[in-house]
């Protein structure tokens, strides 16, 4: 089991706020704040999918290369 979303290559990670009862995430290892919600995990998959598709799609357009993905690998002693 997963609690990460994967598209395009980008990762973003799914959480829950019991008090406002969404769900809701951020994109993962890129140094731009992108951010999606949902009611639902079909809402919350759609949402992560358009943020992604939207900042690359903006990033083409503004002719700004996007942030690719990183994450730090243990290095070995």
């Amino acid at each position: 089991m997963s609690n990460e979303l994967e598209h395009r290559g980008y990762k973003g990670s799914v959480e829950y706020n019991s008090e406002d009862r969404i769900l809701f995430g951020k994109v993962l290892f890129i140094d731009s704040l992108l951010m999606y919600h949902g009611a639902t995990v079909d809402e919350i998959e759609a949402a992560f999918r358009e943020t992604v598709d939207s900042y690359l799609q903006h990033c083409e357009a503004t002719g700004k290369q996007p942030n690719k993905p990183y994450m730090s690998t243990p290095t070995e002693i």
